[in-house]
């Protein structure tokens, strides 16, 4: 296998590539910030019916309102990103092989090789590929022919790394 394609200097394109890592990482905070709000919620509301609840009852609050920031935590950090990726707008390109996934941006190359990789997760413009149980890169999908995808989606399944979202 032999995939080779070019990135354009493309300002919106290093912002969609930090969402995608950042989303991966930040998902927990909207879980938590849920099930924050959502204890906060009942607690309040049960609160009420003992003569207790007013003393209770800032806790509650503060459990909502923590849970409420925890769940605008990850949109606010991917709209960072997005915002201060934008700058970075460099061509590149990638050379995928048997053996490794090459990329070149601007001035800069890096590798990773096929063996360090422990999964790739399958995201809808985007692969994420994992090294340990961290997001190394992505592969953009839509940069891609459609053979050269359909190539590396049939190499990384038979290596069993690609999973899905």
């Amino acid at each position: 296998m032999h995939i080779r394609f070019d990135v354009p200097a493309d300002p919106a394109y290093p912002g969609r590539v930090a969402a995608a890592l950042s989303s991966v990482r930040l998902r927990r905070y909207g879980i938590v910030g849920a099930v924050l709000a959502a204890v906060g919620a009942i607690g309040f509301a049960v609160s009420w019916g003992f003569a207790w609840g007013e003393r209770i009852t800032p806790l509650y609050i503060a459990l909502v309102v923590a849970g409420l920031l925890s769940m605008l935590y990850s949109p606010w950090v991917r709209s960072r990103a997005r915002r201060r990726s934008s700058r970075y707008a460099v061509e590149g390109a990638y050379d995928i092989t048997d053996d490794n996934i090459m990329m070149r941006s601007g001035s800069e190359s890096g590798g990773i090789a096929w063996d360090g990789v422990a999964r790739v997760r399958d995201t809808p413009d985007f692969w994420i590929v994992y090294v340990g149980r961290m997001p190394a890169t992505v592969i953009p999908r839509r940069l891609m022919s459609a053979e050269d995808a359909e190539t590396l989606r049939a190499y990384m399944a038979e290596r069993g790394l690609l999973q899905r979202r």
